[in-house]
């Protein structure tokens, strides 16, 4: 459930967090794996979180180098290519080779995923929660029950997560696009929509169908 609810959040974009992906600190870019390509790696390569814990430090250590290379002093490597090539040597011994191990190279620096960012509507802003909640049910309610199948507790509670997920991410959206901060905001806060999701007596389907209303409806 979880794939296919971040698969459909990742359409509202990616470009603020691509916008800043190069100027997060090595240590930051390895924090940024642990929240989206830990997870995929595992399902993609169905490999243990043990093993793809040892892929980002593999990619954290081949940062510092390139970074040495940029800045001149890099008494080891001369050239990316050269960092590279002991990171393949470093993926084979961990069993990943050939175009899985060249793949892996090509998202090295990955800019995010859609848990850490968020869907800011600004014209929302000026609204309380229980405004937007009064709003919301007034002219979504029963599309949302008869869409769902859900019936009008369901749908309360279903209207009440996503008040409380455009609120927070007002707060979310008040902290700049070039601190760090902001994508560690973002994903507690949609962990948290998350788990007020799992709360609602739901079927997969209809969790994924929860997310997908409010993107393509709007007040």
């Amino acid at each position: 459930m979880k794939k296919k609810l971040w698969s459909i959040l990742a359409i509202l974009g990616f470009s603020t967090i691509m916008a800043h992906a190069q100027q997060w600190t090595p240590e930051e870019q390895l924090e940024l794996f642990g929240y989206c390509e830990k997870g995929i790696l595992m399902k993609e390569l169905g490999i243990s979180e043990e093993t793809a814990n040892k892929i980002g430090q593999i990619n954290y250590w081949a940062t510092l180098q390139k970074l040495k290379i940029e800045a001149n002093t890099n008494d080891t490597f001369a050239t990316a290519n050269e960092v590279n090539q002991e990171v393949l040597k470093k993926y084979k011994a961990l069993s990943i080779t050939g175009d899985r191990a060249k793949g892996l190279i090509s998202r090295m620096n990955a800019t995010g995923c859609a848990i850490t960012q968020i869907r800011h509507i600004k014209t929302y802003d000026t609204l309380t929660k229980v405004q937007l909640v009064a709003a919301y049910k007034s002219k979504f309610r029963k599309k949302l029950m008869d869409q769902l199948g859900v019936n009008g507790r369901q749908a309360d509670m279903i209207i009440d997560a996503e008040a409380w997920k455009q609120k927070e991410s007002l707060v979310v959206a008040q902290i700049a696009e070039s601190d760090f901060n902001r994508i560690r905001k973002a994903v507690l806060l949609n962990k948290e929509y998350n788990k007020k999701l799992l709360l609602i007596d739901l079927t997969e389907q209809q969790k994924s169908q929860a997310v997908e209303f409010f993107i393509q409806n709007q007040l």
